[in-house]
C-alpha cells in the first residue's frame, strides 16, 4: 500500500480489497450490470462497494459508494426513511423498488486523502451499519405492528447479488 504521508488520489478494486481485508472483512468480486463491484458483510448484513467516477487510467476511480440493500417484508411506515436521514449526516437511506431499504455512503478520494482517512471511512461504514440495524429493530418495536424479522438482514441487490452470494463471500 502506501505510507502514512502519501495521499491516495484514486482507488482500484485491488487497493480497496486490501484495505477491506486489513479491516477484517472478507471480500469477493461481482459483476453488476457490467460493472465491477465488491461484496462483503458486516454486522450480519451484506453490502456492496460500487465504484463511481473513473480516474485517469482504466480500473482507477476517484470515488466509490458503500451500499446495503435490505429487503423488507410488509409495509414500510411513511416516516421511517425520514427518521433515519434527519439524524445521520454520512449515509442516506432510501426506498427503492417498493420493498428495499437502501443505505448508501459515498467516499471521495479525489484531490488526495490519507490511507488512514480511507480506513476511517470503512470503520464509519461498519458503525453506521450497526446503528442502522439497531435503528430498524427499535423502530419496529416502537411501531408494535411488525415483528423484528420483517427486515431481512442479508443484502439482496435488485438484479444481482442474492442472499447466498452475500453470505458466501470469500477472501
Amino acid at each position: 500500500m502506501t505510507d502514512s504521508t502519501t495521499l491516495i488520489q484514486i482507488v482500484t478494486a485491488d487497493s480497496l480489497t486490501a484495505l477491506l481485508h486489513d479491516a477484517g472483512l472478507r471480500v469477493s468480486r461481482s459483476d453488476q450490470n457490467g460493472s465491477l463491484q465488491l461484496l462483503s458483510a458486516s454486522q450480519g448484513a451484506g453490502f456492496s462497494v460500487r465504484f463511481g467516477n473513473p480516474g485517469p487510467k482504466e480500473g482507477e476511480f476517484v470515488d466509490y459508494t458503500f451500499r446495503c440493500a435490505l429487503r423488507v417484508q410488509g409495509e414500510l411506515p411513511d416516516d421511517l426513511v425520514g427518521s433515519w436521514n434527519v439524524g445521520k449526516r454520512f449515509a442516506c437511506l432510501t426506498v427503492q423498488g417498493g420493498s428495499f431499504l437502501v443505505l448508501e455512503m459515498d467516499v471521495v478520494v479525489a484531490g488526495g486523502v490519507s490511507q488512514d482517512h480511507v480506513r476511517a471511512k470503512i470503520e464509519l461504514w461498519d458503525r453506521l451499519l450497526q446503528e442502522f440495524l439497531m435503528f430498524l429493530r427499535q423502530y419496529v418495536r416502537q411501531e408494535g405492528g411488525q415483528q423484528p424479522e420483517a427486515v431481512e438482514t442479508a443484502a439482496q441487490e435488485e438484479g444481482g447479488a442474492t442472499r447466498h452470494a452475500a453470505q458466501e463471500t470469500v477472501a
